[in-house]
């Protein structure tokens, strides 16, 4: 029996992953969890076969949960089910240790043959998603600036990109305002920035946000 657990933060998301993985033979979920600290702590509880988790969860970010769960769990697949295109965080993903990424218009049974795939021991991503892959691997060891950001940073640079006030983005990550501030202030650093609008225009260019 594949064991599941399911990591987002709209319960209706949740509901309907469930509706679809428990309706297969092989598959059970066997717990759910709403935000980052909670997924740490059901994954220790159940010790599932594979992990399904959203990336925008309020709390730790879901790539820090990844990261730390593969240092404790090392042979535990993580599937990542997502808005976010491939082309904004798949390779960060996969590099934090995720085993497969989808985004959310994923047909069922393309989630569900991704999760029997992860559960053998196997990685799943999409022709696209290899084909970045593969460009990623070419290219040379010039990075972006936004490539040198840690994935709470990335997080925050692209909330801040997209226009949202540091107050919305504190309450949406579960965090101060103060430390949202201080992760600001290092954005701006790394990436050689003065202005919120310098930051949008960077992030349009390289296809971060909408």
């Amino acid at each position: 029996m594949i064991r599941i657990v399911i990591a987002d933060d709209h319960p209706l998301v949740r509901k309907g992953l469930r509706e679809i993985l428990d309706g297969e033979i092989d598959i059970e979920v066997v717990a759910e969890a709403s935000n980052g600290q909670e997924t740490l702590d059901v994954v220790r509880k159940t010790k599932p076969s594979v992990l399904l988790t959203d990336l925008s969860m309020p709390g730790v970010s879901a790539l820090d949960i990844i990261a730390e769960l593969k240092k404790e769990f090392p042979k535990l697949p993580v599937l990542v089910l997502t808005m976010h295109p491939e082309d904004r965080f798949a390779v960060r993903s996969l590099r934090s240790g995720a085993s497969g990424y989808l985004t959310k218009d994923s047909a069922p049974e393309e989630i569900i043959k991704a999760v029997r795939m992860l559960a053998a021991g196997k990685r799943y991503i999409t022709s696209s998603l290899a084909e970045k892959l593969a460009i990623e691997i070419d290219k040379d060891q010039t990075r972006l600036p936004h490539e040198t950001l840690s994935n709470r940073e990335f997080q925050i640079m692209c909330a801040l990109a997209s226009g949202m006030k540091v107050k919305a983005i504190a309450d949406k990550l579960s965090i101060s305002i103060h430390t949202v501030n201080t992760h600001k202030a290092r954005i701006m650093q790394k990436m050689d920035m003065k202005t919120i609008p310098e930051l949008t225009l960077y992030a349009v260019e390289n296809h971060l946000i909408e």
